[in-house]
C-alpha cells in the first residue's frame, strides 16, 4: 500500500484544528472550563463586585426616598452569603490562608482577611434579617440597612483587590504548578456540587438583579463627553 507524507501545510492544519479545539474546551460551560485555582477565585471575585453595585444602588435609593424591591435586596445578601461567604472564603480559609501561615508568609495579611471575612458575615446576617417589607417602611431600620450595606461595600471593595493584586499572584509562587492543578480539580468538584448553582448561574442571579435595580446597562456608568469649544 502506497504511503504519502503530509505537507508542511497539513501538519500546520491539523495542528491549528487542535488548538481550536483545545480553546472550544477551556471556554465550555462548568464542567469545560480549565482555569487555574487562583483564576477562579478572580473571577468569583468579579460576582462580588457587581453585587457591591447593586447595594451601591440600593444606598442611592435610599438617599433619594425611592422604592428599593425587597425581594430583590435579600436576593442580593443571599448570593453573598451562599456564594461568597459559605463557598468562595471557605476555599480561601481552608486551603490558601494555611498555606501562607504554615510558610509565615503574608501573616498579618492574612489575619486581617480573617478578621474581614467575619466582620463580613455578621454584615451580612444584618442585611437579611433586617431586609424585610415592615423593615424597609421603617425609617429607623432603613438607616441601619445602609449603615450595614456602606459597611461590607468599605470593606469588600480593598479587600477583593487586595487578594487579587497581592494575596493570590504569591499563591501562585507559594503554591507551584502541581498544587494549584489539584486545587483546580477540587474547586471545580466544589462549585459542581453547590445547590444553588456555580460561577455561570451565580452571574445569571446577579445580572437578573441588575435588571430589576436599572443598572445592567454598562453605558450608563461611561461619563458624558464634555462639550466642544
Amino acid at each position: 500500500m502506497a504511503t504519502t507524507t503530509p505537507t508542511r501545510r497539513e501538519l500546520l492544519a491539523v495542528a491549528g484544528g487542535a488548538v481550536l479545539l483545545l480553546g472550544a474546551k477551556r471556554e465550555n460551560g462548568n464542567g469545560g472550563d480549565e482555569v487555574s485555582a487562583t483564576e477562579d477565585l478572580m473571577r468569583e471575585h468579579g460576582v462580588l463586585r457587581r453585587v457591591l453595585l447593586v447595594y451601591r444602588e440600593i444606598l442611592r435609593r435610599f438617599d433619594a426616598k425611592e422604592d428599593v424591591p425587597t425581594d430583590a435586596l435579600a436576593h442580593a445578601a443571599t448570593i453573598v452569603r451562599d456564594f461568597i461567604e459559605d463557598y468562595h472564603e471557605r476555599d480561601e480559609e481552608e486551603f490558601l490562608f494555611p498555606r501562607f501561615e504554615r510558610a509565615r508568609r503574608l501573616v498579618d495579611l492574612v489575619a486581617v482577611l480573617r478578621q474581614q471575612h467575619a466582620a463580613g458575615r455578621r454584615l451580612t446576617s444584618d442585611v437579611l434579617r433586617l431586609a424585610t417589607a415592615a423593615g424597609l417602611a421603617a425609617d429607623g431600620t432603613r438607616r441601619q440597612l445602609a449603615d450595614a450595606l456602606g459597611a461590607f461595600i468599605r470593606i469588600y471593595e480593598p479587600h477583593a483587590a487586595r487578594e487579587d493584586t497581592v494575596l493570590f499572584p504569591a499563591f501562585r509562587a507559594l503554591a507551584g504548578p502541581r498544587e494549584l492543578h489539584r486545587l483546580q480539580e477540587l474547586f471545580e468538584e466544589r462549585e459542581e456540587a453547590l445547590p444553588h448553582g456555580g460561577f455561570k448561574a451565580m452571574v445569571d442571579a446577579v445580572a437578573r438583579l441588575e435588571q430589576t435595580f436599572g443598572i445592567a446597562d454598562l453605558a450608563r456608568f461611561t461619563p458624558p463627553e464634555p462639550p466642544r469649544r
